[in-house]
């Protein structure tokens, strides 16, 4: 207990160099923890945006393509699948139930899905979680529409907002649907998912506004009033399909029937498979984070050894003083051992505390623009070793000078600080 009292004091009183090196290892710390956590949270995002569905079925492209269109809402198909494709499909007698989703939409930035009333029924995420609303009511005319959390919440939008969409998929969209706004009749609760980030109309609604639309010419012929009520025409295409099946051991085969179809070209894919994929693209950009942020640690162990063999020549008078007065060459090794040490604790505690001040700020703002959801919990036991070894790290650092100075004896010491 005297030497880690004598060792907080000395720390003390070279207040300003030991700051300088805490706070180097707090960012390191940090930035590590800070790299683990946001690794973990894209990982259980991406794993858990959508579960419960067996297959998704597009037009024949990539497989990651269509998973990132069908879920994300980040890209757009080549082609879509036709309207008698997905009528052939919900009929086998292998599918419970299949939902159709059309995109090519948008409204000021954000993505627009047209679909029907069983995406809400089937629609999962995270541990078969279903989609809720927060206020309002599902589809219920034909210019409803249903909102996700993050977009109302970021426009501004309540129940009863009118909302013009845009054809395209940028902020500014190509064509803005004037004359047919649709009216916000829910908003659902937040999932941490795209669909935070989605606004859901009726598919009749999204093929009504379509009506006479001619993309070459950007005219607009839209749907009467009276028209418009019993809905648009039925869609020629959709862009993606959502597919449960009756027994889950039969989606191999069913995928190779979709895969072989010979009406048009299409591709099934299994959600958890592709999502592996596209985690297995991303494994190397989250191994070069992970290296950079061990290899910044590092470099602040190293500044540990530097501040403190930088300071034995100014402290030889310090050292000899002590040994003068009965402290032995391993009283002075433990002394700088536990400076070090202490130095390593108090910036990792100072780099935990600074990295869950970030998390409280920085939550809403990833996941509003990445559309993943960070958790902000205690440290897990992957995070104590991680702390662990690194205090342990700088106990091990605080040897090498330790060393030098348990070499130091007192004539040593004394002509030194002469």
């Amino acid at each position: 207990m005297n030497l880690l009292v004598l060792a907080y004091k000395s720390l003390l009183s070279r207040r300003v160099t030991a700051g300088l090196t805490i706070t180097a290892i707090a960012f390191s710390v940090a930035l590590l923890l800070g790299v683990e956590k946001v690794r973990t949270g894209a990982r259980e995002g991406f794993t858990s945006t959508i579960s419960g569905t067996d297959l998704i079925v597009g037009a024949r492209g990539g497989r990651i393509q269509l998973l990132l269109y069908s879920v994300f809402r980040i890209g757009s198909p080549n082609t879509n699948v036709s309207w008698d494709s997905f009528e052939t499909l919900s009929e086998n007698p292998l599918v419970q139930w299949a939902v159709p989703l059309s995109m090519g939409d948008s409204h000021r930035g954000y993505r627009v899905v047209g679909t029907t009333g069983d995406y809400f029924d089937h629609y999962r995420y995270g541990q078969k979680t279903p989609l809720s609303l927060k206020e309002g009511n599902l589809f219920q005319d034909t210019y409803d529409a249903v909102i996700g959390a993050d977009a109302a919440n970021k426009l501004g939008y309540e129940i009863g907002t009118e909302l013009e969409l845009s054809h395209g998929i940028d902020s500014l969209g190509l064509h803005k649907h004037e004359d047919s706004p649709f009216r916000i009749s829910g908003i659902l609760a937040r999932t941490g998912t795209p669909v935070d980030r989605t606004i859901h109309v009726s598919l009749e609604g999204l093929e009504a506004i379509h009506e006479g639309f001619d993309q070459d010419q950007i005219h607009h012929d839209p749907l009467s009033v009276e028209t418009s009520e019993q809905g648009g025409s039925e869609p020629e295409s959709v862009t993606a399909i959502l597919v449960g099946l009756k027994s889950r051991p039969s989606a191999l085969a069913f995928q190779q029937t979709i895969n072989n179809y010979q009406e048009e070209p299409l591709l099934a894919i299994m959600p958890g498979v592709t999502l592996q994929e596209l985690w297995q693209v991303l494994a190397t950009a989250e191994s070069a984070l992970l290296a950079i942020s061990v290899m910044v640690v590092l470099t602040s162990l190293l500044c540990l050894v530097a501040m403190t063999l930088a300071g034995l020549n100014e402290r030889r008078r310090e050292i000899a003083i002590l040994r003068s007065v009965g402290a032995r060459p391993s009283h002075i090794f433990l002394l700088l051992t536990i400076e070090a040490g202490l130095i390593s604790f108090i910036g990792a505690a100072a780099g935990v505390i600074m990295l869950y001040v970030l998390m409280f700020i920085g939550q809403p703002l990833i996941t509003a623009r990445y559309g993943f959801f960070v958790p902000i919990s205690a440290p897990g036991l992957k995070d104590q070793i991680i702390i662990a070894t690194l205090i342990l790290s700088g106990f091990l650092a605080g040897a090498v000078p330790a060393y030098r100075a348990y070499r130091y004896s007192v004539g040593d010491t004394l002509g030194g600080g002469v």
